[in-house]
């Protein structure tokens, strides 16, 4: 993970594995207008690709500390990584700033990138030792039940890759 980025992932992808894990969440609700990103970071964990998401700052997340799942990215956004599931290359798509034409939006988003890239060490790490906690400790501990369930998914991403959607 020498050069880390900013993706966003298809669509088709996350309904395909958000039956099967509960801590996915989808692009857009039927109700909104607009279109939310499914925007983070890609990890090598278990050689496999895993999507890290980004989830925008709330105030709440002044008064929490980071820990081994949860990391601040300045007061710009946080990452769950209980919530990192693997994903195929193809359905990810890297996020060129230069297109972005909201220039808020592009600052915000180079903002956090700029904080990211410093963290992407710590990020690496704490992804390999979650996932081995999760692995080592099913669903005993707090920490363990608030993670995706990584090895079912690895099964479900690997399906998918070879065509087997079911």
């Amino acid at each position: 993970m020498d050069n880390i980025k900013f993706y966003e992932i298809n669509e088709a992808y996350i309904d395909y594995l958000s039956p099967h894990a509960p801590h996915l969440f989808h692009n857009s609700k039927k109700s909104q207008t607009n279109t939310r990103k499914y925007l983070g970071v890609v990890l090598r964990v278990n050689d496999m690709d895993y999507f890290a998401p980004l989830s925008s700052h709330k105030a709440k997340h002044d008064k929490m500390k980071e820990s081994l799942d949860f990391l601040k990215v300045g007061r710009y956004a946080v990452i769950n990584l209980n919530n990192m599931f693997p994903v195929p290359e193809k359905e990810c798509h890297y996020v060129d700033f230069s297109v972005i034409k909201d220039k808020v939006y592009k600052d915000l988003l180079l903002a956090e990138y700029r904080i990211v890239k410093q963290m992407q060490g710590k990020i690496g790490k704490r992804a390999e030792q979650l996932y081995h906690h999760k692995c080592v400790n099913g669903d005993n501990t707090a920490l363990a039940r608030r993670c995706n369930d990584f090895i079912k998914l690895e099964k479900l991403c690997l399906n998918y890759k070879q065509g087997k959607k079911n």
